[in-house]
């Protein structure tokens, strides 16, 4: 359902209470009390057959004796009692309920949902505090506590921390714009309330507490979208095995790995912090600095050890301080007295006057890609108000680039409010502020990574799809699931990566001896048995072996050795490969598994046999290009390598990142691969190799492009079509037609972008195209009319349509460059999207028109739309509504 009626669930005109009472200390009573408190302005209703009134209140019995249809009801009645409430709730018209009630059944539970579904009535638990509105006075819960108007929505998995939170919030003094208890999520949950925050005109920041996630590519799209307008901050429990567990108990619901919870933050543009201390923290850094693009970091302050404080932070968090240039420290030393640190952290000594810090500022924010952390602590010469007020013509007169940080507490409280009053974000150590600015520069990362949308199937990596279908049906057919190591190298060489030539012999010493030879020695000799996955633990590995008779001395051992550990195991004989030398290689490992909640997922990091013990990876959620693939290579340690030290070359990292996005095809392509490892994959300079491959597969299909977390590029919508005696192709859009893009907005003329209110303008910013280019295939489409191919393809159409969350509407607008009007182009963009609509349910199509825009208006008429008055504005003659319905029967 995701946001359908819960702006009445949030901004209800009427509340009804079912289980209202008088009773100390009952839920019911808590409830009703809160709400009558609470300054809450609608009409409210208390129920409960067994009374007559309430606090001087007339209580109603039953849903029939109500005056109306309540856009609200708050249930706090016997789990038996509340499926017959749903069902004449929504009956009556009501399409909104806060299920506070816990005990539910499973069976209790869907017959609930099943009853409110008739009547497309919104479920916020069960199980749950309830929630509330400060801003409308709106206090739907049975928390001990209000809460005070402000920007910031928190949504909480959790009913106790809703409570402590509130509590902690209160003391002080922030304020929400809404306040949530999710409880056990039976309809309503952290997907709906992204979408509906997301667009939440009072909501400044979202801030989540998570505990599990069941519908991964909803979260995810959610995410996806809210995070392009507001920050999304993310405190996730179970961070630790006990505590995944612990989750789970609590939840009922498996727990995700949370490696893999962390790339899916990462490629959501969320960011996650690791307490609720620092949830609030974030908050107000992103909410002051997200539009700024400083990503280092200048120390300002008057006393060294403050400095030396904030310096040791930023080496610990990887923030890097910015190196003051020459030009800089010039000017700095005409204004500063001559003891000052010349250097960052810049120390202007204890006793500097109001100006000294204006200069200093002055000087320094000449670096726009730098912000400046400003810390004062106290002295008797100067009263820190005195500085506080100097400053704020600074601080108003340009971009937001700099942090406070007012040590002490009574002796600078003024100064502090003086700061915060005039939008500075303000901390209370060093530790804590340049902390909050890591946040800024992680967070910054993850919005990069939301912009890329990459497609399953990459054209640069060509996939023998039929010689993997046979190794993969055979291995099946045979009732495996793990590949011998042969099946594995075929099954990845025919996937396009690289793989060292390998050859596989019997038991007999003399084939052995044979292909190594044909091979060229030194090789290297493994055991080849189906029942054998990791071969080094058994010994069944040999590297170097540099003639045949130590060839032959290697096979009789290693054969000894295996059946001494493994006499269960069946030995088919032997793999026989050259050993494969590298000057200056690095050995890694490449992986792929199935999360039980986000799907496939890629692993990259330092391989070898102590790869467990490293412990240097990182993981990313497929489809993956290469901007994603490199990025998930710079999460690792092993990266600084990479990039070459000293007299050691720089690896082909372009070459790594080209494997992962390999495998990430081979995972959209083959969906019943479970598991992969290539380890190691051996890399230098001169590219990278897979010299050992582990693959598990499954007849269950749990990979596949249709069980990514993120919708991939739907490249099964491309179409070829002849128009006017040309080529031409209608495809959806992709992140790599932003330049071409671009140029097919400069030939647009200014009057034809007015008409269709499509852009406004020929020339845009990066990011703005960026939205237009990289979308999310599950919320928006838009198809491009191109010809021509490679360099020369040229963009000559676009239709566009966002689909709102529940898929009932989507709202469309279509262009062709100016010199193809009226050529019919426009007509067949817009069948393709209608098409397009039909096909995933949309029920209706609509968009506004300029009146004065006549083509756009018959080229409406032709295809079945029907005009109206704009519904959301009935006074606006300049513009007219057209509706075209999709759907039989709408």
């Amino acid at each position: 359902m995701s946001i359908r009626h819960l702006d009445t669930l949030f901004a209800p005109a009427s509340v009804a209470v079912f289980g209202a009472s008088e009773r100390p200390s009952s839920v019911g009573a808590t409830v009703w009390r809160n709400l009558r408190e609470g300054g809450y302005q609608g009409r409210l209703y208390p129920v409960n057959p067994k009374h007559r009134e309430i606090g001087g209140v007339k209580t109603f019995r039953h849903v029939r004796d109500l005056p109306e249809a309540p856009d609200l009801a708050v249930i706090c009645t016997p789990p038996a009692t509340v499926v017959d409430l749903i069902r004449e709730l929504g009956a009556r018209g009501t399409r909104a309920a806060v299920v506070v009630t816990a005990g539910l059944d499973k069976t209790t539970k869907q017959a609930m949902l099943d009853a409110a579904r008739a009547h497309t009535l919104r479920i916020l638990g069960p199980n749950c505090i309830g929630m509330l509105v400060p801003h409308l006075g709106l206090n739907a819960s049975f928390a001990h506590i209000g809460a005070r108007p402000g920007e910031l929505a928190f949504v909480s998995q959790s009913g106790a921390l809703v409570t402590a939170m509130l509590d902690w919030a209160a003391s002080r003094g922030i304020g929400f714009s809404h306040f949530v208890s999710l409880g056990e999520r039976a309809d309503v949950d952290f997907g709906d309330m992204l979408d509906f925050l997301g667009s939440d005109p009072k909501t400044r920041a979202i801030l989540l507490y998570i505990e599990s996630i069941e519908e991964s590519r909803k979260f995810m799209s959610a995410a996806r979208a809210a995070a392009r307008n507001k920050p999304v901050i993310v405190v996730k429990a179970g961070r630790s095995a006990a505590g995944q567990a612990a989750a789970a108990s609590h939840t009922g619901a498996l727990a995700g790995s949370d490696a893999v919870f962390d790339a899916a933050i990462a490629r959501s543009g969320m960011l996650r912090v690791l307490t609720l201390h620092d949830l609030f923290l974030a908050a107000e850094t992103l909410a002051r600095f997200r539009d700024g693009r400083s990503n280092q970091l200048i120390v300002l302050t008057n006393g060294g050890g403050a400095g030396v404080m904030a310096a040791d932070e930023a080496a610990a968090l990887g923030v890097p301080l910015a190196r003051l240039d020459e030009a800089t420290l010039t000017r700095l030393d005409q204004v500063l007295p001559a003891n000052w640190s010349r250097g960052n952290p810049v120390d202007i000594i204890g006793d500097a006057p109001a100006q000294r810090y204006l200069d200093a500022i002055d000087v320094l924010s000449r670096d726009t890609g730098s912000a400046i952390l400003f810390i004062h602590a106290p002295t008797a010469i100067v009263p820190s108000l005195e500085i506080a007020q100097a400053m704020l013509p600074r601080i108003s007169a340009g971009p937001q680039h700099l942090l406070g940080c007012w040590l002490g507490d009574s002796a600078v409280a003024q100064a502090r409010q003086t700061f915060r009053e005039a939008g500075v974000p303000d901390f209370n150590t060093p530790e804590e502020a340049v902390r909050a600015f890591s946040f800024l520069r992680t967070y910054r990362l993850h919005q990069e990574e939301l912009l890329e949308t990459p497609p399953a199937r990459s054209a640069a990596h060509a996939i023998d799809l039929q010689a993997i279908r046979a190794i993969i049906d055979q291995v099946l057919a045979e009732q495996r699931e793990i590949l011998t190591e042969p099946e594995a190298k075929a099954l990845l060489d025919a996937a396009g990566l690289p793989v060292v030539p390998t050859r596989v012999v019997g038991p007999d010493p003399d084939e052995a001896c044979v292909a190594a030879q044909s091979l060229g020695y030194p090789v290297v000799l493994k055991i080849l048995s189906q029942a054998i996955s990791h071969k080094s633990d058994v010994g069944g590995v040999r590297l170097n072996i540099a003639d045949e008779q130590e060839l032959r001395q290697v096979c009789a051992t290693m054969l000894a050795r295996v059946r001494e550990l493994r006499p269960d195991a069946d030995v088919q004989g032997f793999t026989v490969q050259p050993m494969v030398r590298k000057k200056h290689a690095h050995e890694l490992i490449v992986g792929a598994s199935v999360d039980a909640v986000f799907g496939p997922v890629i692993l990259f990091g330092a391989g070898g046999t102590a790869v467990e013990v490293l412990a240097d990876r990182a993981l990313a959620l497929p489809p993956l290009n290469m901007p994603l693939a490199l990025a998930q290579i710079r999460r690792t340690r092993i990266h600084q390598l990479l990039k070459g030290y000293r007299d050691e070359p720089a690896a082909d990292i372009h070459g790594i990142a080209g494997v992962l996005v390999a495998v990430s095809q081979l995972l959209a392509e083959v969906p019943e691969i479970t598991e992969l490892d290539i380890n190691p994959l051996l890399a230098n300079h001169d590219g990278a190799v897979a010299l050992d491959a582990r693959v598990r597969v499954s007849a269950s299909r749990p990979a596949g492009a249709d069980h990514f977390a993120i919708a991939p590029y739907p490249a099964e919508l491309v179409e070829f079509c002849d128009w006017q005696g040309q080529a031409l192709t209608i495809r959806p859009i992709r992140p790599e037609d932003e330049a071409q893009h671009l140029a097919f907005l400069q030939r647009l003329d200014p009057e034809d972008i007015r008409l269709r209110v499509f852009y406004s303008r020929r020339s845009i910013e990066h990011t703005e195209l960026a939205r237009l280019t990289q979308i999310d295939y599950a919320r928006e489409m838009a198809f491009i009319a191109t010809r021509g191919h490679g360099s020369s393809e040229e963009t000559l159409g676009t239709v566009r349509a966002t689909v709102d969350p529940d898929n009932d509407t989507a709202e469309f607008g279509v262009i062709v460059r100016s010199d193809l009007k009226g050529t019919g182009l426009g007509h067949r963009l817009m069948r393709k999207m209608i098409g397009h609509l039909r096909a995933r349910g949309t029920r209706q199509l609509v968009g506004t028109v300029l009146r004065e825009n006549t083509g756009m208006l018959e080229l409406a008429r032709s295809l079945g739309f029907e005009e109206r008055a704009n519904p959301h504005d009935p006074d606006d003659h300049a513009t007219r509504f057209v509706v075209l319905p999709l759907q039989p029967g709408h």
